[in-house]
């Protein structure tokens, strides 16, 4: 088959389209295919170019992959120097409510706008054994390409919900039985001493700003992770989760700073 050279290709158009409107993901080098495959994601196209031998890949992926321009990859991908091979995947956007029908806290999480801190946040959500994150409006995509690098690769395995308005999720978290509790600053439970519970939502809020005003009275708890002076906050992605008390490791210097702080 003949590589496809120009981004102007029928094709190229069509994946470009599909990403822009958000009904797929691109997933950038051989690690972020893998672990798609892994997690059980159909992958609708694998495009490389000419610096890839794609045999291997091919056999792992069931895929035939698509030889393609640089000039291709490179209108496709997010990244400024991107790498040589490339996939695009259907995205899993599971609606909230099903996420809070599962067995384990929930975090939702508002204007984490980076994606790369936003795929930190679901990895480490994973490994705790969390239903699910969900994103408030203004958040990043959960998809990102960043996020999906972020993640090593939790996104395509955890539920995930964005553009999810904080009120009606709210009501629908009680409703489903979950108490809400929301990271601040200062003045909250220390979590470590006093877990949540496992039907819970622990809302974190944005990078430098908290939460919004207009959340805390949906809050049935207030956590506080406690950090020696003068640091007042840690970065979104450096958070821990534990199922009962734990001392929390000292604080480190961060040049992007949240008063997110969370622990189960």
């Amino acid at each position: 088959m003949a590589a496809i050279e120009s981004p102007s290709n029928p094709l190229i158009r069509q994946i470009g389209r599909s990403l822009e409107e958000r009904t797929h993901l691109l997933l950038e080098g051989e690690k972020a295919i893998l672990d798609a495959v892994a997690a059980g994601a159909s992958l609708d196209h694998v495009l490389h170019d000419d610096s890839v031998r794609p045999g291997r890949l091919a056999l792992l992926t069931s895929t035939r992959p698509r030889l393609v321009s640089r000039a291709v990859i490179e209108r496709l991908a997010e990244s400024r120097t991107p790498q040589h091979l490339i996939a695009v995947a259907r995205r899993r956007d599971v609606p909230s409510a099903e996420i809070l029908g599962r067995p384990g806290p929930v975090v939702f999480v508002f204007g984490i706008q980076d994606p790369g801190n936003l795929g930190a946040i679901v990895r480490v959500a994973e490994a705790a054994g969390a239903a699910g994150v969900v994103g408030a409006v203004g958040s990043a995509d959960f998809f990102h390409p960043r996020a999906v690098r972020g993640s090593a690769g939790s996104v395509l395995r955890v539920p995930v919900s964005g553009k999810v308005s904080f009120e009606p999720f709210a009501a629908s978290a009680r409703e489903a039985g979950r108490s809400i509790c929301g990271a601040i600053s200062e003045g909250g439970d220390n979590p470590f001493e006093m877990p949540i519970p496992e039907r819970s939502v622990l809302v974190i809020g944005a990078e430098g700003t908290g939460l919004p005003a207009g959340a805390y009275r949906y809050l049935d708890r207030r956590l506080t992770i406690p950090m020696k002076s003068p640091v007042e906050s840690r970065s979104t992605a450096c958070c821990r989760m534990s199922p009962g008390p734990r001392r929390p490791a000292h604080a480190r210097g961060s040049q992007r700073r949240t008063r997110a702080q969370y622990a189960w």
